[in-house]
């Protein structure tokens, strides 16, 4: 069941998205050569702490961690621990934070130092992907024109959207339905409305499209080992447009 949200609800989820981005902005500013990501995974733990917040992913299903912080050929789910980030690496940081019981849940890839021009192509092209993406969450559209938006960019590129891994609605629950791919036909899936509350996340490999999971039942990995890059947004449908909730002043896109 797909739940829509009130405009009071959507400003307490604005909230918990301003608070989310401005902890990425912080690990954005952490992210150099030499850093583990265990200790990115602190810096994000006592931010929001601060901000008198909840993390969504620490013991969600059993997780471990605050962050789930995936680098190179690892696409998601990656936990962080005593790996040092090197130079070249790409890593991508996926957080969430609860405010007033509701959730905000954001991605980001980000160059560690200097990396190579397929890398930065590679994360443009992902970021890209998802705007194209949130500009078809409008008021009348079908769900999957937001995932055949997502695909027809990556494609373009030459890139691969991951399959087994969907975006999802979000409020009081970090999950709640639709899954949202991010490939298919468009015109396909129930009508979005005002109220829905969406968390868009593409998820594109350099390489070909299959994953699997590493033994330690988390982390995701592409199974030819090229580089993988996320981006993700919670967003709310209203009258003006797809408005983005996990930014630092929201706005809506259209």
């Amino acid at each position: 069941m797909i739940i829509l949200k009130s405009a009071h609800e959507i400003e307490v989820m604005k909230e918990a998205g301003r608070i989310l981005a401005e902890v990425l902005k912080a690990l954005e500013e952490a992210v150099v050569p030499g850093i583990s990501t265990l200790e990115l995974d602190a810096i994000a733990a006592h931010l929001i702490e601060q901000a008198g917040c909840k993390a969504s992913f620490l013991n969600y299903n059993g997780y471990p961690n605050t962050l789930c912080i995936s680098v190179n050929e690892e696409v998601v789910h990656g936990i962080p621990d005593h790996r040092v980030l090197r130079e070249g690496d790409i890593v991508s940081i996926d957080g969430g934070v609860i405010y007033r019981g509701y959730h905000s849940d954001s991605a980001k890839t980000f160059p560690v130092g200097s990396i190579s021009q397929e890398k930065k192509k590679l994360l443009q092209v992902t970021e890209e992907c998802l705007y194209r993406g949130i500009e078809q969450a409008v008021e009348g559209n079908r769900l999957s024109d937001i995932s055949h938006a997502i695909q027809k960019h990556a494609e373009l590129h030459g890139y691969s959207v991951v399959r087994d891994l969907v975006g999802h609605g979000i409020g009081q629950s970090l999950h709640e339905d639709p899954e949202i791919p991010n490939f298919g036909p468009p015109n396909r899936g129930p009508r979005l409305q005002k109220g829905m509350t969406l968390a868009i996340e593409p998820m594109i490999n350099l390489g070909d499209y299959p994953v699997e999971v590493l033994a330690n039942g988390w982390t995701i990995v592409t199974k030819d080992k090229k580089p993988s890059a996320h981006f993700e947004h919670t967003i709310a449908i209203t009258d003006d447009g797809p408005l983005i909730l996990s930014t630092l002043n929201s706005e809506n896109l259209l």
